[in-house]
């Protein structure tokens, strides 16, 4: 029987439907998410959330991201962003739009660090449908589907969470289908 070198390989655990590498990395966008880097870091290595990154970066919201936190990020992928109607992400990214992006991203964002198990939490015990304020100041409603954390936004579009507790240096991401809008 040979014996077998485990310098330098990771073993990686299929957990709950996310990648999990021994070293409490999460694999996204094909990337592994440190627990030691921050958010915009780590978003920064997935494939799925160049979008994100890029409006980010156009928002001026870099610094704050990268700070202390913690924080809370419902992060869209690109496919999320590809199902707003078109022109509404370019549109977005125009420096004269700023405001506007500013308010659709920190709508993505709760103060403080929620778990999955937190989320869960606070939908049990608000008997089905937990409030969250975001950053943003809009509310934001979580609730269970089919075994499933889903959030509503105040126009009633529907996301689904599916990677979460990708833990960073700085907070907590966890992946959505949908980008999520404050309303009018």
């Amino acid at each position: 029987m040979r014996k077998l070198k485990h310098l330098g390989i990771l073993c990686f655990l299929f957990i709950g439907g996310t990648l999990m590498a021994q070293n409490g990395s999460t694999m996204v966008g094909g990337a592994e998410m440190y627990p030691s880097k921050n958010i915009v870091e780590n978003a920064s290595q997935s494939k799925d959330h160049t979008t994100l990154v890029a409006a980010v970066k156009a928002a001026g919201l870099v610094e704050t991201l990268q700070g202390d936190g913690p924080f809370t990020v419902f992060a869209p992928t690109n496919a999320a962003f590809e199902k707003l109607p078109s022109g509404t992400v370019e549109t977005l990214l125009k420096p004269e739009n700023k405001a506007k992006l500013q308010a659709v991203l920190t709508y993505h964002v709760i103060a403080g660090n929620f778990s999955a198990n937190d989320v869960v939490a606070a939908i049990k015990e608000a008997d089905g449908k937990a409030t969250f304020e975001t950053v943003s100041g809009a509310k934001l409603y979580a609730m269970m589907e089919d075994g499933k954390v889903k959030l509503k936004d105040a126009s009633g579009n529907v996301a689904t969470v599916t990677i979460a507790n990708v833990n960073q240096s700085n907070g907590v991401i966890h992946v959505i289908d949908t980008v999520v809008l404050p309303g009018k």
